[in-house]
């Protein structure tokens, strides 16, 4: 819109499709042909085959699936809830307490994920909180790192939502908790939905955290990958990849699809 000319506009979608090609298709394009070759001793792969799609989905390969959706849904739930209760509750302190309690939760994501893993090793490798060598701090792990990004989220929804319709539901004689549910989380909705879908797609791409506390028996999708072509299985470390992908967009498309329905209400 900022570019009056015809051959400007060109010019500018030219660019566009250059780096959105160079550095986002190319790379998963050819992952995807790596994920069917056969062969690949030359520019293009020598042949094609779904063998290795075929050799990912059964033991291991597959429990790393079901591994990283249970992570994904559960720690994306588990931050929806409290970013949600944090952000809900801050907005009644004052300006300044506020902006403090709110960094307290962006101090994991200041950090690498790798350093946040080591911490929980240290933490809760000794009794009375003995995790380590277990699921749970799994799911610490990655509640620890996407925490901060659902209070980011459900945060600014509170910010942009207007005080008004509150106002009127407390006039009319609503209760906090009747407010609360029947006025102010149905006008979040959209930005919960948001929250959780981001939540969900950090958490089925985290790797450095969890390859720290990872028990044997869960190994996510992100491990899995890494391992795979650690010992240099590239083929079938690329068609895991393409079902991370796939798993994710898909729940990502599906949460899009809800928050429009409910926009339109």
């Amino acid at each position: 819109m900022l570019v009056w000319s015809r051959l400007g506009r060109i010019v500018l979608w030219m660019l566009f499709a250059l780096i959105f090609g160079v550095l986002f298709l190319a790379p998963l394009a050819v992952i995807l042909l790596s994920s069917l070759a056969d062969q690949w001793n030359g520019v293009l792969p020598n042949g094609l085959t779904t063998e290795h799609y075929a050799d990912v989905v059964k033991g291991a390969a597959w429990n790393s699936v079901k591994a990283s959706l249970i992570t994904g849904f559960l720690a994306s739930a588990l931050a929806l809830v409290s970013g949600t209760w944090a952000a809900l509750s801050l907005r009644l302190h004052a300006h300044a307490l506020k902006r403090l309690l709110g960094l307290l939760f962006f101090v994991p994501s200041a950090v690498p994920s790798v350093s946040v893993g080591l911490g929980l090793l240290v933490a809760f490798s000794h009794p009375p909180l003995l995790f380590n060598g277990t699921v749970a701090i799994v799911m610490i792990a990655h509640f620890v790192l996407i925490s901060a990004f659902t209070f980011g989220n459900v945060s600014a929804g509170l910010a942009r939502l207007s005080p008004d319709f509150e106002q009127v539901a407390s006039s009319l004689g609503a209760r906090p908790a009747y407010r609360l549910w029947h006025v102010t989380l149905p006008l979040l909705a959209p930005y919960l939905v948001a929250a959780f879908g981001l939540s969900f797609a950090l958490s089925m791409g985290e790797l450095g955290a969890t390859v720290m506390v990872y028990p044997p028996g869960w190994v996510t999708l992100p491990v899995a990958i890494f391992s795979l072509t650690d010992r240099g299985d590239i083929f079938n470390g690329a068609a895991l990849t393409m079902i991370l992908v796939a798993a994710t967009l898909i729940l990502l498309l599906g949460l899009e699809r809800v928050t429009t329905k409910s926009v339109g209400r």
